[in-house]
């Protein structure tokens, strides 16, 4: 895909959605982290039900630490893997006090080393919450890169090399958000809605159902 194609798109997913942000509810860095953790192999539907009860009780590294494994499972049980989730919550949080006077770091190396936290979450979290130009590959967007031509890759990590090289500057800072988005609404993976794709014009792939 040249560069004139890569441009088009993102200019008209910006064009659809000028400001666009995650589907996971958070008021915080902390509750954010939080929500990406328990994201993992979970819907966000089913992460915002759960985080609806547990943050009005414990929103901080200190009050989740106070209510400690045991305490935590109750308000997260819905959740897929939430035995292992709870476990590495409660030892971010211990980190987060201990390392980082229970503030949620900024950078990728020390985001890396929370439990629970790998290279996609900690550039959601750097992009969500501090406005970094990182690009976070999930299953969504490995796909519709792939599919459109935007930034094709065998591994997810090939593909966030392609796509934060070839995202033109300007889009960067929501095209992981855009792309997300297409690939959970639009772009989907059994039946992609070609049909009602903005993007149809631009996109590269072969089998397209309209």
């Amino acid at each position: 895909m040249n560069k004139d194609k890569r441009t088009a798109i993102y200019a008209r997913l910006r064009e659809l959605d000028p400001n666009p942000d995650t589907e996971l509810r958070y008021d915080s860095p902390f509750e954010l982290l939080i929500a990406v953790i328990l994201s993992a192999q979970a819907t966000d539907v089913s992460v915002n039900k759960a985080t609806d009860k547990l943050y009005p009780v414990a929103n901080t590294p200190e009050k989740i630490l106070a209510l400690g494994v045991a305490g935590l499972k109750p308000y997260i049980k819905t959740i897929g893997l939430f035995n292992n989730k709870a476990e590495n919550i409660v030892k971010t949080c211990r980190m987060l006090i201990d390392e980082h006077h229970g503030e949620v770091p900024r950078n990728r190396t020390d985001l890396e080393r929370l439990p629970g936290v790998g290279r996609k979450t900690a550039n959601v979290i750097m992009n969500t919450a501090f406005g970094e130009p990182t690009i976070a590959v999930d299953t969504h967007i490995f796909r519709v890169a792939n599919r459109t031509g935007l930034a094709r890759g065998r591994t997810p990590l090939e593909v966030e090399k392609r796509l934060v090289r070839l995202t033109p500057d300007e889009f960067r800072k929501d095209a992981h958000h855009w792309l997300i988005l297409h690939g959970r609404y639009v772009c989907k993976a059994r039946k992609p809605l070609c049909g009602d794709c903005a993007i149809v014009e631009w996109c590269e792939y072969k089998n397209k159902a309209l």
